[in-house]
Formats: structure tokens, sequence, C-alpha cells
């Protein structure tokens, strides 16, 4: 008999608890009978004495006040595997994971609160299907040949309709170049198609659209188009397809039916969902994930995505939450570089954020250059600093980016004079290849004078301090800023005479700073 893959199960504020003996398999959790979200129990969760934990996402949490019947279940089961009536949060009347006219409301993929197909009407999706054989048209009369992609394709072979727990369409199409950027001007001549032809269009890497649909009850959905080539055998379609393939079982398309109407199809379907999904693709699966290989995602990175992978998703939400504004006063780090340093350096502050750094030293007469991926989040400071005629200057910049980074790069060592370069907690936020990057950007511009000045949080820090930084290995750091050429020619951990290093009175012991040349 095989093991049941939740047993033991506890619910509190935190998230799941649960204990299991069977292999890594996808669990839905259900409020009061309707499914919130999904989760494979391994690879989901993380150990928690002796436990399994699903933490409740970030999204789902302001809901979570009340009292409801969770139960788990196996997707599509009959019965569910353990149900229970909880209480988590304050509140004592039912959880409602609704949007604000009372829709319902679950978790996709990407662990998002949307309102998913499952939610919706044949009525209300009705339009959404004439919109997409209006976009197809339109694709159609741009010389383009569109066919149904990802969740949406799967969907229409699968089952014949929208995938339940999907909330959006893709479409996709193979173009006749062959070469990134003419497949890229391509794109950028089919959104100014679409433009003229009365679309809203949101453009979110150089083979990727989103078209936004407005529905009757006012509900925003997006219609993703994505461009894809051949090119020595492969086929590479935005955004995770990189895969030996065909040219027959792309063309001539061929067409599915999707909710009763039919759609255009690549000619064999069948492998283009494998591709996509791998060989299980047949099995429903509503809390999928994609596991791009890191070499179709560093080309199709390099290729397209460019500085922008991942702000959209990611970075501008976040700082789109008044945080904007949280941090506007100098850093004691930047103080003490001020004040120390000569003060004909020109202060590089990388991985700026809200440019609060920048502006100190700027308002002081010390030209300043801030770099960061998001310009959402130095805009106002950047701003002021135009109006008052401060000598501070601000450049979007992504450390996983290497053309980013190099025109970076060259031209802050075109700059004149000498330059000091701040990362205050910028190398225990970024990857491994944001240091690398880091590092390089440094050695370019302070080779021949000039400083480093990184500040990192080098054990865990406070609870509630520091939030989203990682502990580095600050032996590991030096073996890096070694490799790079540099020297670390000062390192102080924990504790410090504030007179030393700081302008406060002393570094806190979850800290280090280490100051670092090039000869």
């Amino acid at each position: 008999m095989a093991s049941t893959p939740v047993s033991d199960v506890r619910v509190d504020d935190e998230g799941i608890r649960f204990t299991t003996a069977a292999d890594d398999q996808p669990v839905d959790v259900l409020f009061d009978g309707r499914r919130i979200g999904s989760f494979w129990t391994v690879r989901d969760t993380a150990e928690a004495g002796g436990a399994r934990l699903w933490a409740w996402p970030r999204s789902l949490r302001p809901k979570l006040h009340g009292r409801t019947e969770l139960a788990l279940g196996v997707h599509g089961g009959d019965a569910p595997l353990w149900a229970r009536e909880v209480s988590l949060g304050e509140g004592a009347g039912r959880i409602a994971v609704v949007d604000a006219k009372g829709n319902p409301l679950s978790l996709d993929k990407s662990q998002r609160l949307v309102r998913l197909f499952d939610s919706r009407s044949p009525e209300f999706l009705a339009p959404l299907l004439d919109t997409m054989e209006e976009v197809v048209g339109a694709l159609q009369d741009a010389g383009i040949e569109p066919f149904l992609a990802y969740g949406t394709l799967l969907g229409a072979v699968r089952e014949g309709g929208f995938i339940g727990h999907d909330s959006d369409v893709d479409l996709g199409y193979v173009s006749r170049l062959d070469h990134p950027a003419d497949v890229m001007l391509e794109s950028y001549r089919l959104q100014r198609h679409l433009v003229a032809r009365g679309y809203s269009v949101l453009r979110y890497s150089g083979a990727a659209i989103k078209i936004i649909v407005t529905e009757p009850d006012g509900t925003l959905r997006g219609l993703d188009v994505f461009a894809g080539f051949l090119r020595e055998g492969r086929l590479y379609l935005m955004g995770e397809v990189g895969t030996a393939y065909r040219s027959e079982w792309v063309f001539p398309l061929t067409e599915v039916e999707m909710a009763g109407r039919t759609f255009p199809a690549p000619a064999v379907p069948d492998r283009l969902l494998e591709a996509m999904y791998g060989p299980s693709w047949r099995v429903p699966d509503p809390a999928f994930k994609f596991e791009t290989p890191s070499g179709v995602v560093r080309r199709l990175n390099g290729w397209f995505r460019g500085t922008r992978h991942r702000r959209e998703s990611t970075w501008d939400p976040y700082w789109g939450q008044d945080r904007a504004l949280t941090r506007t006063t100098a850093s004691a780090l930047v103080k003490w570089v001020h004040h120390h340093e000569p003060a004909d350096r020109t202060l590089v502050d990388v991985g700026c954020g809200t440019g609060a750094d920048v502006m100190y030293a700027a308002r002081r007469g010390r030209p300043a250059y801030g770099l960061d991926y998001v310009p959402r989040a130095f805009g106002p400071l950047a701003a002021r600093a135009e109006r008052k005629g401060f000598p501070a200057t601000f450049w979007p910049t992504n450390l996983t980016e290497v053309r980013s980074v190099v025109a970076a790069a060259a031209a802050l060592r075109s700059l004149p004079g000498q330059k000091v370069v701040v990362a205050r907690h910028l190398v225990d936020s970024t990857s491994a290849l944001g240091r690398d990057n880091l590092l390089r950007l440094s050695r370019t511009v302070l080779t021949g004078g000039g400083r480093l000045h990184v500040q990192v949080l080098s054990a865990p820090g406070p609870a509630g301090t520091l939030a989203g930084l990682r502990p580095v290995d600050v032996d590991a750091f030096c073996a890096e800023v070694a490799r790079h050429g540099g020297h670390v020619v000062q390192r102080t951990d924990g504790d410090v005479d504030g007179r030393r290093l700081t302008a406060t009175p002393a570094t806190p012991a979850h800290l280090s700073r280490l100051v670092v040349e090039w000869n």
C-alpha cells in the first residue's frame, strides 16, 4: 500500500506542518471546499523540527484571519487526505479569499492571488475567446503565424478548454527569421502594429509582450505573445524553451479546439508540450514550476531580457509599495567614506536603492553616481537632484547582465579623476554572478587609484532587521576579491571603534566591512 503524502498535520499562522514518508508529489490546499493553492510535499517545503513546513505565501497572509475548514487532498481526488476546522490570525468570521468585489481568488503557479479560470463562468470567458481570435487575426495580418502556447495549448490539447488553475492566455509564434536581433526587431514591429489597432500592450522583454484585456466585470486579463525562432537545429521560444527541434514539428500549423472554438496550433502539438512541460505533461499539476536549464536562461536573458530581467515581476512591485520613500537619510557607511576619502574622488554607489547616500555626497559638493537595477527606487531623489542642481547622476544598471556592467564600467572609467566605490548590502543581496560583476566593475574603475568599500551581513542579524539579506562568508568573498586582483587593505568584523569606521557608536556584531584596493 502506498504511503500517504501527508500525516501528523498541524496548521498555524506560519503555515502547514506535516510529515511524509511518500515520494514528492503535489497536494491541493482547500478552504471550505475551494482550492486555494497547491504545493509539492518536498520541493515547496522546508524541514522544520522533524516535519515539513509549507509556509503561507506572502500574498495570501493578509487574508488569513478567521476560521475555515482546511483540507489537503490529491488534485482531482474524491476524498481529502486530511481536513479540520482551523482558526488563523484574528477574527471569528469565515476566511474569505476574495477580491474587493467578492470574486474568488486563488494562488497561481507564481504564488500570486489571482482570479483563475475555474472561477469564471462561460459568459465571462466568451469575451476573452473573442479577444484571442482578434489578436490571432491581427498577428496574421502582420505576417506572423501565431499559435496557442504554454498553458493555453496544454488546456486545449489535454482538456479541450482552459485549465482551471491557470489565469492568463499564452500565444506563441516561430519567426521565419533566425537571428535574435532580427527576431527582436520583428517583435517591436508587432507591438506597433497592435497598438495601432487599439490594443494596450506591455513589453517585458525583447521578444515577449503582454496584451491587457479588460473583461466585462472590470477584471484585467493578460494575453501573452511569445516570440520564438529556429537556429542550428534548436527551437528557442520565450520564455522557457531552448531545445533540439525540427521545423516540421512547427510548420505547417494545424488547428486545435479550445472551448468550442478553433485556434491555430503547431504541426505536432505534443512535441512542443513536451519541450515546455516535460514527458509528464498529460498529468495535471496545479503546482507546476518551470525548471528551465541554466544555459537556456542565460541565452534568453542575454538575447532578449537584458537589463530588465525580473524587474516587472519582482523589483518594480517591491519598490512600488511606497518603499522609495522609506530611506532618505544617509547611511553611516557613506558618511564615513565621505569624510575619510579625498574630496576630489567621485563617489560611485553600486546598488544605490533610493539614492539617499548619493544625495548625501552630492549635497556636499562631491560628484556622485548611483547605479541600481530599478529606476523606480531612485526616481524621486534623482528628480530632486536635477531640480536642485546637485552633482548626482543615476544610471539603471543590472549586475547580473554583463553588457550593462561593461557599459557602466567603461563610462565611469572615462570620467576624470579617481573614484571611490561603495557597495552597502549589495554583496549579501545579489547572486554569485552579481558579486562577480561588482568586482569586475570595481577593478575596471579603480585600477590605478581609488578604493571599494563593502558592507555585508556576516551573521544572522536581529529579527526584523535587514530583511531579505543573506549572511555572507566573508573569507570566501575575500578570496573572490583576490581572484579579481584586488587586495583587502582593511577588514572589520563585529563591534568596532566608532571613530574608525562609523558615524554611530559601533558596527553591530552581525556586520563586516571591507576596504579593497587594486594596484
